[in-house]
């Protein structure tokens, strides 16, 4: 895995995707808090097909309707233990049935309420701990090794193995179409450092063209962070949260300069677009020691109601600095993908399990099933994202000092 360098200051922002120039990988991205906002996706299964069948997604920019709430409006709404699950909202003739029932039947997951109460009241006591000389990027992370890969997907197709394009699988070592929030807790094993995060974490894979080999990931950072001005009522993300950024489903064309596609990673000099491309266009070829890259932004608000929805993006949506959207009212961390391949691009070009015959890069996508240590993930949350200074992997950045 490579070595990802921490810059030493916060330089300005730049235009999104310019960082790579600056050879700092991954850290760069944060450092200049230009992302490439990728919208998110919604992903279902076709049961009759057994394919993955994608959903439109609004711009990440865009908030879910309704005005903006306050930011007390968010911490009251995590603190809620009334607030109805979303499920709820249309009567049903099973209405003798237990509530958790119906909402998973829907699609619909509720949060554990008992769970998420103690959790925010646990996050609530928690005290900040002296920063120290840690910079001042809100955010903490953990980097990833390649665990292994399977055609499965337990977001968008639980219990049905083969049933999704070939993913590629970081973090949590146990993960199939099988697996349930209580197994990540259960099955702690991961190819993550802290070894408190017991996510999972996977993408398409990737295929040379040529071959049709598989090319794995040799870096993936997951960056918590905040990707506003401030950090007004953060909260902590609740265990078992389900999270889909990208369009498994997107087939257009990624040429020079397009948004969405993957990009050069390097130091010194040098075009992120690649100094060459693919026969097809869509893909960069990297001036060595340059490797491809991919980022994926995920939501930043959550409805504080539902682990996950029936197209696996109503229950998130993205704010704004001046809040969350009314029907997502709690604010937590922003994930980030950050991924670099051991490749540096060929005439033939490479493909994505999500699309074989296009061989473009838009179909990218991730998917996000969180689980961490409580305590871990509320002192990492109000450490770094509320005081809105700089964690590496173990807390705050011991070389931002």
């Amino acid at each position: 895995m490579p070595t990802f360098s921490k810059p030493a200051g916060n330089p300005p922002p730049q235009r999104p995707g310019r960082h790579a120039r600056r050879g700092r990988g991954v850290a760069v991205a944060a450092a200049g808090g230009a992302v490439l906002l990728i919208a998110t996706a919604a992903v279902t299964v076709d049961h009759a097909g057994g394919r993955p069948v994608a959903l439109q997604s609004p711009a990440p920019s865009a908030p879910s309707a309704g005005p903006a709430s306050s930011q007390p409006a968010s911490v009251a709404a995590a603190r809620s233990s009334t607030a109805p699950s979303a499920s709820a909202a249309s009567p049903s003739a099973a209405a003798s049935a237990p509530a958790t029932r119906r909402a998973t039947a829907t699609g619909w997951i509720p949060v554990d309420r008992a769970a998420w109460n103690a959790q925010v009241a646990a996050y609530e006591a928690t005290k900040a701990e002296p920063a120290g000389g840690a910079g001042n990027l809100p955010e903490f992370r953990a980097d990833c090794r390649y665990s292994h890969r399977r055609a499965d997907d337990p977001i968008v197709a639980p219990g049905l193995p083969g049933a999704s394009h070939m993913h590629s699988f970081v973090g949590n070592k146990r993960v199939d179409a099988y697996t349930k929030a209580g197994d990540l807790m259960k099955f702690t094993a991961t190819t993550c450092k802290p070894v408190v995060d017991h996510s999972a974490y996977w993408v398409p894979t990737l295929y040379e063209a040529a071959t049709k080999k598989p090319v794995e990931t040799t870096g993936f950072r997951v960056y918590y962070r905040s990707i506003r001005k401030n950090s007004d009522g953060i909260m902590p993300m609740p265990n078992g949260l389900r999270l889909i950024a990208g369009d498994a489903k997107k087939r257009q064309p990624t040429p020079r300069g397009a948004q969405g596609q993957f990009y050069c990673a390097f130091y010194g000099p040098g075009d992120i677009d690649g100094y060459a491309r693919s026969d097809n266009g869509n893909w960069p070829i990297c001036g060595k020691p340059a490797g491809l890259h991919f980022m994926l932004q995920f939501p930043d608000c959550w409805d504080g109601r539902n682990l996950d929805s029936p197209n696996h993006r109503d229950h998130v949506a993205f704010g704004t600095d001046q809040g969350c959207p009314a029907g997502h009212p709690v604010r937590i961390p922003a994930l980030t993908f950050d991924i670099a391949y051991g490749a540096t691009g060929t005439k033939a070009g490479y493909y994505l399990s999500s699309d074989p015959a296009g061989r473009s890069a838009s179909s990218m996508h991730g998917d996000a099933f969180v689980m961490w240590n409580v305590p871990a993930m509320n002192q990492r949350v109000r450490n770094c994202i509320a005081q809105r200074r700089t964690c590496n992997n173990d807390g705050y950045d011991p070389f931002s000092s």
